[in-house]
């Protein structure tokens, strides 16, 4: 393949598999879903194995290159992107083994889809799953990888067994809880920052027959609260989020439940229903299988695709608040933000979360009782000046939610400087550093999160 970007091949290992230096490779590797931020890399690694990734990792290391890993490209602010450094496309690392009971063990670059597709089968699924499946289970284990279920179950990332990653050192590295537990903690939910998972072992569960889906209205902003909150307090749905969407000149305010159940036992409506003060007339019951529970979002994907948003920038948002703030700062948010200014599809998501759920250490919520979701989703013009003042908004609104008492979920359309991180993690800022310098001495991984920095 011809070679277009001058690489420096001084010292470069063997390899099982490509090493793409093309500009056709390199320039898709330069974007990603989010259309904000364009890094040209040097080079494509597809590897053809794991040791291919180590061996890439220790020649950054001995170049002063730095690496990044990319699945589907979903990213919404370069994650995945390495400005003259080397990307790690893990799409074609996809394998998924043996379906067992209580575990299935797969690679990093296989899509959730996929894993479902090999798993329903068996009757079998993974607790958490993510609204969009077409993400990478290595990606989402390494934000955290929240769904509908997290308010009973907690992240994707507290129903890991074990992984393989590979560490900034070049290193493959089996952990686990009682396995190397300093890198299991670290690598889950930690940004790429200090290894890069190529393997999961994933706990399973038995898989649902059916799922009774209800989406009900309210007036306002404190109807919706106040029903999410009966509905997280009596844990009566297994799946609870919620929305805030536009509504020609005004908001309208949705909750979103599901039950399952099995075939022969439908939920009694009256019950689950029993105590939310909805506009009735306008509730919507349906009762579907669990695998089109599962592909619902794939309705709001088929109509950003049709209307061309899709394509578009997406200078999301995504952030956690905490319950005794969460109504007066959404309100506040609201009073801002007009609501054609979310593109014709955009909403803002809120919905409420156990924290107790929640394990994973560098998973960072605020410390209260009840914490609320609280998602910007929306796409912008091809507009480079109105792209840089949503991101503009974006740090103001992060501000506001982090004088709340709010934390960041860091896949957000935003930069954070050094002070902003340790500002994230708080009491974890020391134990984060020193992983940092354990795990990736160099900063060659990830520099993504903070540019120039080597990363967080």
């Amino acid at each position: 393949m011809p070679d277009d970007s001058a690489f420096p091949a001084a010292g470069m290992p063997p390899l099982d598999g490509d090493l793409l230096t093309a500009s056709s490779a390199r320039a898709p590797a330069a974007a990603d879903f989010g259309h904000l931020v364009h890094r040209m890399p040097l080079a494509v690694l597809r590897p053809g194995s794991v040791e291919d990734i180590a061996a890439m990792i220790r020649w950054a290391s001995a170049s002063g290159k730095q690496l990044a890993a990319r699945g589907r490209g979903h990213s919404v602010y370069g994650r995945s992107q390495v400005d003259g450094g080397i990307v790690v496309d893990m799409s074609g690392h996809d394998g998924i083994g043996h379906v067992g009971r209580d575990r299935v063990v797969v690679d990093a670059g296989a899509t959730w889809r996929a894993v479902l597709a090999r798993t329903l089968p068996a009757r079998r699924t993974p607790p958490v799953l993510t609204n969009y499946l077409d993400l990478t289970v290595g990606g989402t284990l390494s934000v955290g990888g929240i769904g509908g279920t997290t308010n009973e179950h907690g992240m994707q990332t507290d129903h890991v067994l074990e992984l393989e990653a590979v560490t900034g050192e070049g290193k493959v590295v089996t952990c686990s809880p009682s396995e190397n537990s300093g890198l299991f903690d670290s690598v889950r939910a930690g940004l790429g920052q200090f290894g890069i998972i190529t393997r999961a072992t994933l706990a399973l569960v038995p898989a649902p027959d059916r799922a009774r889906r209800y989406v009900l209205s309210y007036p306002d902003l404190e109807g919706l609260v106040a029903g999410q909150r009966h509905v997280l307090r009596d844990t009566r749905a297994d799946h609870l989020q919620g929305a805030i969407l536009p509504g020609g000149d005004r908001w309208q305010y949705q909750l979103e439940m599901v039950v399952f159940h099995p075939s022969d036992e439908p939920p009694n409506d009256a019950l689950v229903l029993d105590g939310l003060r909805d506009d009735r007339s306008r509730s919507e019951v349906e009762d579907i299988s669990y695998e089109e529970y599962l592909e619902l979002f794939d309705r709001f994907e088929h109509a950003q695709r049709s209307t061309g948003e899709w394509s578009r920038p997406h200078p999301w948002l995504t952030t956690f608040l905490p319950g005794s703030a969460a109504e007066r700062v959404a309100r506040g948010v609201l009073r801002d933000l007009a609501p054609g200014e979310l593109g014709g599809l955009g909403r803002i998501m809120l919905y409420p979360i156990d924290p107790r759920a929640v394990a994973t250490p560098l998973v960072r919520l605020p410390d209260e009782p009840v914490v609320f979701a609280f998602n910007l989703i929306r796409s912008g013009p091809q507009d480079a000046d109105r792209i840089e003042r949503m991101v503009e908004e974006n740090r103001a609104l992060y501000e506001r939610v982090r004088d709340a008492g709010g934390c960041l979920y860091p896949v957000s359309a935003l930069e954070l400087t050094a002070d902003d991180w340790a500002e994230h993690f708080g009491p974890l800022w020391p134990t984060v550093r020193r992983a940092k310098e354990r795990f990736d001495p160099q900063h060659v991984l990830t520099p993504g999160y903070h540019p120039g920095a080597g990363g967080a």
